[in-house]
């Protein structure tokens, strides 16, 4: 009997995953503190779940030496995914933990398939503002 009921769940997990669609989105850009390039900031690309489960990993990185990043992901799923990307940074930050700052990609950067067809062009972002919605991360 528990063999049936493995069977039947793997089948329909199978089944959910074969109803859902690929879907890919990026976003790059350009992060200073200060007027100056925010070298080894840690962005991250995710799709947020807002119901059901918890949220994807579509991809991180740091920026490079000018500040600089690129992130692109992709992930199956039923409906539309919600795109965001996260930096993590301690610019004119003293206190413990690391700001967090959170910016929601529209929708027409999903593109789909596994990768996106267009990047959100985030910009250049200066980071020693504070930012609305700004937030505390202590474990990314």
């Amino acid at each position: 009997m528990k063999s049936l009921i493995a069977v039947v769940f793997t089948a329909l997990i199978v089944g959910c995953a074969a109803i859902g669609r690929e879907q890919a989105s990026g976003a790059r850009g350009r992060l200073l503190c200060n007027g100056k390039p925010a070298a080894n900031v840690l962005v991250k690309l995710w799709d947020e779940d807002d119901y059901f489960g918890s949220d994807d990993l579509l991809d991180e990185g740091v920026t490079d030496s000018d500040g600089f990043f690129e992130l692109a992901g992709h992930v199956t799923e039923i409906t539309p995914i919600d795109p965001k990307l996260n930096i993590y940074h301690d610019c004119e930050d003293y206190i413990p933990c690391q700001r967090k700052v959170t910016i929601k990609i529209p929708n027409k950067y999903i593109t789909p398939g596994m990768h996106p067809q267009r990047y959100y062009e985030a910009g250049t972002i200066e980071l020693e503002g504070e930012f609305v919605g700004e937030s505390r991360d202590c474990l990314h």
